[in-house]
């Protein structure tokens, strides 16, 4: 995990013990401010209620993150409306996804569209994942055990959907469902946050009991905690202000819109 330049000890703090876990996919939930509050940093509008699950609405409200942990199974749910040129498209995560996976997907959803052509198998390929060729083409993690999984899944025509999901030696941890219809460039940029081999940090407490992952014990400040969040937001914010000044210079009867051009779509309500 890079970290950004520690800030000094403030007066009277105490050092926490939390721990880096390998592999990510197995590190659980961890806190989903990570995906919030760089949502918040990004120009999104918060519609959560006091209390309840949380929902975030795009800028141009064409998109609707939401995350609800007080029903079963739970988790985050994305949705997205057609638009011309795109289908209307849907993502479930189950609750003990990493946050940092969920971000490969949700950060994706800020950011304008590259340019290449998207290829969800490469980050994959990249990183050593062992992939199966057939009716469902998989991708498996290289660890021992091949304890995570993305696939293309295609039971009859028009009915195909990207399956990802992790397990232990305890059972099944989490499953993420992406419709065949979610852009290419995110569901790449969800297998690059799924690939990627940089550890979790996880506070005591909150690593998950299992033999298949490794943890290293640090101890950390909350001003570095603090710090490292808000580099983070800091990153978002920038980024936002540079598109929004962008967008200012443009001529007025432009009709494309700005995420319509990234591949997304009206968020239902």
């Amino acid at each position: 995990m890079k970290k950004p330049k520690q800030p000094a000890r403030g007066p009277g703090e105490r050092a926490e013990q939390h721990y880096l876990v390998e592999p990510r996919y197995l590190a659980g939930g961890g806190d989903v401010r990570h995906v919030s509050e760089f949502l918040r940093a990004s120009g999104w509008k918060d519609r959560s209620k006091s209390g309840g699950p949380l929902a975030f609405d795009s800028p141009d409200r064409t998109i609707r993150v939401a995350y609800d942990p007080f029903i079963q199974p739970g988790g985050w749910m994305i949705r997205a409306e057609a638009t011309r040129g795109q289908p209307a498209w849907h993502v479930t995560l189950g609750r003990q996804t990493p946050v940092e996976i969920v971000a490969g997907f949700t950060d994706a959803l800020t950011q304008p569209r590259s340019a290449h052509a998207p290829n969800p198998w490469a980050p994959l390929h990249q990183h050593d994942w062992k992939t199966e060729h057939g009716r469902h083409p998989t991708a498996t993690s290289p660890d021992r055990n091949r304890s995570c999984w993305m696939q293309f899944h295609q039971t009859a025509p028009g009915e195909a959907f990207w399956w990802a999901g992790a397990r232990t030696e305890h059972g099944r941890t989490w499953e993420a469902h992406l419709s065949h219809t979610t852009p290419m460039h995110l569901v790449q940029a969800f297998t690059a946050a799924l690939a990627d081999p940089q550890p979790a940090m996880r506070p005591r407490g909150n690593v998950p009991p299992s033999t298949r992952i490794r943890t290293t014990s640090v101890s950390v400040l909350p001003s570095q905690l603090s710090a490292w969040q808000q580099t983070r937001i800091t990153a978002a914010r920038a980024a936002t202000w540079a598109r929004n000044s962008w967008a200012a210079t443009q001529p007025r009867n432009r009709t494309a819109r700005p995420h319509a051009a990234a591949g997304s779509a009206r968020a239902r309500r």
